[in-house]
């Protein structure tokens, strides 16, 4: 008993330590991401301004439109870490797909906001009217481009190392964000020498690719939310641990389920029918601890013992 106390505190621990990490790292990355749109964004604006450029203020308000996905990035992660309590026995996790959704939709709107204007723009046909774009918005085109790019992977490297949903949605808004400014680029270079529907071509095909990456971010978040099953190598790997223990007779059922980005397994294992309970829940316990030892994206595991006859 004693030592099943021990292993409980330790695992506890283990979990605690791993909700402080992931909360940690998610608010430093997105406090980063906040700093760095600021700045981008008045930089954007004043350059478009300056510049007489349509293409770079839109560009400017997208960056801007940054800072609020990344606010939700941070509510949605403080809200996932928040201790299982009576209402929410199995933990807030899915939280952060809920936040993971409302990027994607705000991804996708803004995407469809810069494929109307694009469209609108082809059909009228008025380009006489725009203005020649000064060289100060290409040099705020190609900045945004390697700044948003550079924060894309910097965000993905931390979101894929502690497997975030939102962060990685987040990540892909900065890359959507950097597709617009390719995307003025090209029609600022294309109004300067003299073919204003670069422009505005440039921007549908901007678009889809932001419909696409809204769209992936939106069925992973949902893929979150339902209860699906782990994936095939987590499943092997527990079946592995659990195999590699020499009082396991058979394995029974072994079942996974994804909550927001942790894993709930339900396992009935065989054991010799002659064991006393408590060497059976030993056993167990030592499974159990296993599994959560070595895969931290597993939650917790629920283990029935299956007596089997030995002749």
């Amino acid at each position: 008993m004693k030592k099943n106390k021990i292993t409980e505190q330790t695992t506890e621990q283990k979990t605690e330590k791993m909700e402080s990490d992931f909360q940690k790292v998610a608010n430093r990355v997105s406090s980063v991401s906040i700093v760095q749109n600021v700045f981008l964004s008045i930089f954007k604006l004043i350059a478009g301004i300056v510049a007489h450029s349509n293409a770079m203020i839109s560009d400017a308000i997208h960056s801007a439109s940054d800072v609020f996905s990344t606010i939700v990035v941070i509510i949605g992660v403080k809200l996932s870490a928040r201790d299982s309590d009576k209402e929410h026995p199995y933990g807030h996790e899915r939280m952060e797909c809920v936040a993971a959704i409302i990027l994607a939709i705000v991804l996708f709107i803004t995407g469809l906001g810069i494929g109307i204007q694009a469209f609108t723009d082809i059909v009228q046909g008025n380009y006489e009217t725009l203005a020649m774009p000064g060289i100060l918005a290409l040099i705020a085109a190609i900045v945004s481009i390697v700044t948003k790019e550079s924060m894309y992977w910097y965000t993905r490297h931390y979101a894929k190392q502690i497997d975030s949903s939102a962060l990685m949605a987040d990540a892909w808004h900065h890359r959507s964000d950097a597709f617009s400014s390719i995307g003025a680029l090209v029609g600022i270079a294309g109004a300067r020498m003299g073919f204003p529907i670069m422009d505005s071509i440039a921007s549908l095909v901007i678009f889809v690719f932001i419909a696409k990456a809204a769209y992936d971010i939106f069925m992973d978040a949902m893929n979150k939310m339902v209860d699906r099953s782990g994936d095939e190598q987590t499943e092997k790997e527990i079946h592995n641990i659990v195999a590699s223990h020499e009082e396991v007779l058979r394995i029974d059922l072994l079942q996974s389920r994804v909550f927001g980005n942790k894993i709930y397994v339900d396992l009935e294992i065989g054991l010799n029918g002659t064991y006393t309970l408590e060497k059976a829940h030993d056993i167990a316990e030592d499974i159990h601890e296993d599994i959560e030892r070595d895969l931290p994206k597993v939650k917790h595991v629920m283990i029935h013992v299956n007596p089997v006859k030995v002749m």
